[in-house]
């Protein structure tokens, strides 16, 4: 929690908007807030002095100075109250089947990031803006506000933690709830406070560029991130559909979305839209369903030299896929955020675990007693692995001498290193001269 000094014209929240304080007191008798239509884009805003206050010389008038009190802002997360979040966005998860629509809400907020940009927060990334209409309504976010509505009432239920830490929760839990690898994140972001703090439009990579893998790397390497991460990042489309009414891509319906699950319609990138894997490569490198969706800058993957080594990996190795993707997610989570503290926190015991397919095998349970008693496991010795040159036993040594002996080498002198050269040299003579006899 940071502290800053504000003058006695306070800073107050929207009225529409139920302060921190009536949240908790709503949260500790059971209450639930209902928000209002406008919740996503209220802001702070400064009241105006009463009139009575003016006409006595308030806050800039002549020879008065204003009053001066310590006002509390909210800087982080709690992180009790985050994991509470998490387990409330898996139960909206397994009822709404939203997986893809939070993921989207993540990375939207997050891929609004300039590293051209110092200043915070000017150079966009996740600081929570895509609560407020300017950002909201960028062409690139159509949709989006569903995903809001799904999250709010957590964020009602838990006062104690940011925009920006709930958007980035919501999508990472998405991804492991699907199916994904273990995300190695962390939380701490800073929101910011109004909508005339929100990036431009224009920072979200388009579905149909011109020149595809171009444009991939125009928006992404803006953001500091290299091929292998685009490609990376670019698998989650095994996640999610298409629908034209609001990117303008897609089928109305394929035969894998009129029945759903969740809302009819749209087009998916995979047959198992729901699940996360490595499907979203393999479909687009056999192109053989013709239900399933490729847009130019997926088809770019393949098409692009640099993109496509990652590509094949990743439609070859499930594994390696589910690597890369984790480290590229937390990585673009990241982006552009402010932290409290600054190194940010984990909610996980074990911080910037990595799941993978992989599976950990245990070692066979020991077959001796507590005495010692029974065989004991054989001790690692790396000299057993390593591919140096071996010593010869003595037979074979005996049998070497043997032959060297028999082609007239001295007994009483040692072989010289160039022993089998010597022999081969003898041999190619003896058919040298067979092949003259010969003719």
């Amino acid at each position: 929690m940071a502290e800053r000094l504000a003058s006695s014209a306070s800073l107050l929240p929207s009225a529409a908007s139920p302060s921190s304080s009536t949240r908790r007191a709503a949260v500790a008798s059971g209450l639930r807030l209902r928000p209002s239509p406008s919740r996503f884009s209220q802001v702070p805003r400064f009241s105006p002095l009463p009139a009575a206050r003016r006409a006595r010389g308030g806050a800039g008038a002549a020879g008065v100075v204003p009053r001066l009190r310590a006002v509390r802002c909210m800087a982080a997360s709690e992180a009790a109250q985050l994991k509470s979040a998490r387990e409330d966005i898996k139960e909206i998860l397994k009822t709404t089947y939203c997986h893809p629509i939070l993921v989207r809400l993540g990375w939207h907020d997050s891929g609004t990031y300039d590293k051209n940009i110092e200043e915070w927060p000017q150079r966009g990334g996740a600081d929570g803006s895509l609560r407020f209409d300017p950002e909201l309504s960028h062409g690139a976010n159509a949709g989006l506000t569903n995903a809001l509505k799904l999250i709010q009432p957590i964020k009602d239920k838990y006062p104690g933690i940011t925009y920006a830490d709930l958007f980035q929760l919501a999508s990472a839990t998405a991804i492991e709830e699907a199916g994904g690898p273990k995300l190695p994140m962390k939380y701490g972001r800073v929101d910011i406070a109004a909508p005339e703090q929100c990036p431009p439009e224009g920072r979200l990579p388009d579905a149909g560029p011109r020149i595809p893998a171009e444009h991939l790397r125009e928006v992404f390497y803006r953001m500091g991130l290299d091929d292998k991460e685009i490609v990376a990042l670019s698998g989650a489309h095994t996640l999610g559909r298409s629908r034209p009414d609001r990117s303008g891509w897609g089928k109305p319906e394929t035969k894998y979305t009129k029945d759903g699950p969740g809302e009819p319609g749209g087009q998916s990138w995979t047959a198992e839209w729901l699940k996360f894997d490595n499907s979203y490569f393999k479909d687009i490198k056999e192109q053989r369903d013709q239900e399933l969706l490729v847009l130019p800058t997926d088809a770019a993957l393949f098409d692009d030299p640099s993109f496509k080594v990652y590509a094949e990996k990743y439609a070859e190795d499930q594994g390696a896929f589910f690597k890369d993707y984790a480290e590229a997610h937390a990585k673009l989570s990241n982006l552009g955020a402010k932290f409290d503290p600054p190194e940010g926190f984990s909610l996980d015991e074990d911080k910037g675990a990595v799941a993978t397919e992989e599976k950990v095998v245990a070692d066979p349970a020991p077959t001796s007693d507590t005495n010692g008693a029974g065989p004991q496991p054989e001790p690692f010795v790396a000299a057993k692995y390593s591919y140096k040159k071996r010593e010869l036993s003595d037979t074979m040594k005996q049998k070497i001498r043997a032959e060297y002996e028999g082609l007239g080498g001295s007994p009483n002198k040692p072989m010289k290193s160039n022993y089998f050269l010597n022999i081969m040299i003898v041999i190619a003579g003896l058919a040298f001269l067979t092949s003259l006899v010969g003719n």
